[in-house]
Order: structure tokens, then sequence, then C-alpha cells
């Protein structure tokens, strides 16, 4: 064990926060009674930072006479996973993959170390959660394997770095971040400083020997990553993945990205030999919608740069209670309280007292402003009993006076809608200047939702 002076610090188990004190609520999160306190050397934080003795020293260079070259990728072989990443891995990066226990990630992963291996890359699997009879049996649901794939179950980080220095793959995955033990740091496995100081160790592998790291991390009941909120900072790309592990699709959204763009998304179904690509993911999240019925829209949503249609659900019907019930899912509850707020007071609709019910279809979580028309459209439907033209689509952002104000790739959103035989496309009229061009699909541009109501039929 490496010597040093050893400190005691308190971390939030939450988001991470370092405190020289314990405190009852946490100032990064808000949360109450998630300090915990742990011994952190200093002899391991001066070994990762790089400040120990002997460590190579680098000059400063001059911007203008510094070589760049195009990033090489290694195509994964799962399409929707290049997407995410931003066209494939870049060699010496290091990703996070977050998500709820039992969602897929290992299983996403695993298939990813079958397509590389079997392009010749040498990969190697680092499990501290499954032995290898368990791993073996859970490839042999997905498919073959050939011997450019390495397994190894360890939670010591000393082995695992002296395994990936000797056999030096070209790809590593750790599953999971959270059962690796770093000897030089006085903590539990899965507390903060193991967390953060195992990261630490991996991270001057990728860099170091230009190995690409992928870590899995399991993520809170709120959604973030369990232990600390620095992991995000340290790593180049955060994945996360999402979706109801009882339903059978899966969203893969990418929500940091140095490579690439962010917030990309990928879309999977889960199947039994796997997660399979959906390569037309509007198409699969419009499947089974009924047709004239009040109360239901399809909005088109822009995830990254990739348009998305989707169904928007409203029940709205008066209240035996009080207080009426609103309840949301998929989308944020006061901005649903907002528009309806807008259509009382703008419109004069009087359903102050009328439980209100707003499903987005599918189980997906949209929060981007411009489905806030569709999401009028659909109360106003079902308050008045009148359905809408199952072949329009409507997208736009509606403010507090009722104005409905432009949005970002409407003509992506436009074409989208067109591909899938959508007739009638109602959108802000601010963009509709820009799409005069486009043909076979009938553009109605509305400055406000008073005059989106009344395409309601």
């Amino acid at each position: 064990m490496a010597k040093g002076k050893k400190t005691t610090s308190f971390f939030c188990q939450n988001c991470g926060h370092e405190s020289p004190k314990w405190m009852g609520q946490c100032p990064g999160c808000r949360e109450w009674n998630t300090f915990v306190e742990e011994l952190v050397s200093t002899a391991s934080l001066k070994k990762n930072g790089g400040t120990a003795d002997g460590s190579i020293r680098r000059e400063p260079a001059v911007l203008s006479e510094i070589e760049m070259n195009e990033e090489d990728r290694i195509l994964t072989g799962i399409r929707e996973l290049d997407r995410v990443l931003g066209g494939g891995i870049v060699a010496g990066s290091l990703t996070l993959v977050g998500g709820d226990p039992g969602i897929g990630k290992s299983t996403l992963l695993l298939q990813m170390c079958r397509f590389l291996a079997a392009d010749g890359h040498k990969v190697l699997y680092i499990s501290g959660e499954e032995s290898l009879k368990q791993i073996k049996m859970r490839a042999g649901r997905i498919g073959t394997f050939n011997d450019n794939l390495l397994l190894l179950c360890e939670t010591n980080l000393d082995i695992i770095e002296d395994t990936i220095r000797k056999h030096k793959p070209e790809a590593v995955i750790i599953d999971s971040i959270q059962t690796m033990y770093n000897e030089n740091v006085s903590a539990a496995p899965g507390s903060v400083s193991q967390v953060r100081e195992s990261t630490g160790v991996f991270l001057q592998l990728a860099k170091g020997l230009g190995v690409s790291v992928f870590i899995v991390g399991h993520v809170t009941k709120e959604g973030t990553v369990a232990g600390p909120r620095v992991l995000e900072h340290m790593v180049d790309t955060v994945l996360y993945f999402e979706g109801d592990r009882h339903a059978s699709y899966r969203i893969l959204r990418g929500v940091k990205n140095r490579f690439g763009s962010t917030n990309e998304i990928g879309v999977f179904e889960m199947k039994e030999e796997g997660l399979v690509e959906v390569e037309n993911p509007s198409e699969f999240m419009l499947s089974g919608r009924p047709k004239d019925a009040n109360g239901c829209v399809v909005a088109c949503s822009v995830e990254g740069t990739r348009p998305l249609m989707i169904e928007i659900q409203a029940l709205v019907c008066h209240s035996n209670f009080g207080i009426p019930r609103r309840q949301t899912t998929g989308t944020d509850f006061n901005r649903v309280n907002l528009l309806m707020a807008v259509l009382e007071k703008r419109l004069g609709l009087q359903m102050g007292n009328c439980d209100a019910y707003v499903n987005i279809a599918g189980g997906m979580k949209i929060t981007e402003p411009a489905v806030d028309l569709g999401m009028v459209m659909a109360i106003v439907s079902s308050f008045k009993n009148r359905p809408i033209d199952e072949k329009t689509v409507v997208f736009g952002e509606v403010g507090l006076s009722g104005e409905v104000r432009a949005v970002s790739m409407a003509e992506k959103r436009v074409q989208e809608a067109k591909k899938l035989g959508f007739t009638t496309c109602i959108l802000p009229a601010a963009n509709l200047e820009a799409l005069k061009d486009i043909k076979g699909i009938k553009l109605v541009g509305v400055s406000g939702v008073q005059d989106a109501i009344g395409y309601i039929r």
C-alpha cells in the first residue's frame, strides 16, 4: 500500500460533492443526509494526478505548429451505436455507459465486442459482477465469438492494469465501475473515492496506451450515475441507456461527446437474441395508432439530428374532486399546466375543474418545446370531443401570450412527415417562408394557438 498522509473528507453519495465537514443538506444536489466520511490518501491522489516524482514533464506547444489528422474511428458494427458515438470509436477515448440495472447495457457492449472481434480487433471484457460461465451463457444467446475476445473476472485495479498493459487490447469494457477496487484508497468498492480513483486510472490507460475504454455505470433513481457526478467530466463520452425494461424498445442517448454531436439517440428493440436496431424509429413509435380518436395527434420532435414522429395523447374530463388531478407520462408536468393556463386565459376554455392526463405514446421522454403545439391540440381535441385528421402532423413552441414561435430544423421535420405519408403539416408561420420549395405536403402556417385550434374537426 502506498505510503502517504491520510485525511478524511465527506462525500455526497448522490452527486459526489466534497466537503471537509459533515453537512445535513448537500449544497450540490440539495438532498438530505447523503454525506459519508471516507479516507483519502494523498499519495494516491498524487499518483493518479500525475504530479509524483519521475513523471514526464511536457513543454507548451505552439498552436499553429500542431499537426492534426482526421480521427481514425473503429466501426462497432452497430449503426445506431456508431451514430450516437459520432461515427465510431475513437482510439484512446473513455466512454461512460449509464442506465438502470437490467436495461441492457452489458448486452449491448457484448454485442459490440462480438462485431469488433469478428472484424479482427482485440477486445478485453472485464466483469466484476458476473462469472465467466454467466458471461458465456449470455454470449450464447447473442451468437458465436472468435478468439479475439478475452474475458477477465476481476475487481482488483492493479491486476486489471497489469493485464491491460500485458495484452494491449484495442478496446476494453469495464462492467461495472462500481465493483472496481483500488488498494491505494481506503474506502469500500462503489464509494465516491473508489469510483473516482478507478476512473482516473482507466483515463491514464486510455490516453497513454491508446486503448478505447468503455465503463459501465449504474444510475440512481433520479437517473444520474451512481457515485460522483465528476465521472461525467472525466470521460470523453457519456451515453445513457433509457427505457422501461418491461417494454421491448430501448433508447441510447448521447449527452456528452468530445468527438461528435451531442443529444443523438439510437433506438433498439430487445429480443431473445439480444438488442436489434430500429432503422425507422418514427414508424416504430406510431405503430398501433388509433384512427379518428379525439385527444390524439402526431407531433415531430428532433433528437440530435434525427427527426422523430411521436403520438401525443390527452384525456380531459370533468373532475369529481375539489382539486382536479393532472398527470403526465413522458413529458414535463409543469409544462402541461402552463399550456392549460394559456388555453384558459387566451381562448377562454374553462378547464379549471377538469382532470387532465397527457401521455407520450411508446414511453418516450420528450422535453423539447417544439411539441407544445401538439400537446395544446391534443388537450383541446379531448376537451371538445373532436378528432384531429390522422394525416396531420403539428409542431411549434407556444408562448405565454398564446403565440406559436418558430423552431429549429423545420425542414427536416417536414421531410420526415412527408416520407411517412402525412398530407398536412401545421407549423409556425415564421418557419413557412423557408419551406416554400417543399412540394407534396400541405403546409399550414399559424401564428397563434387560436389559428391552430381552428383546424380541429
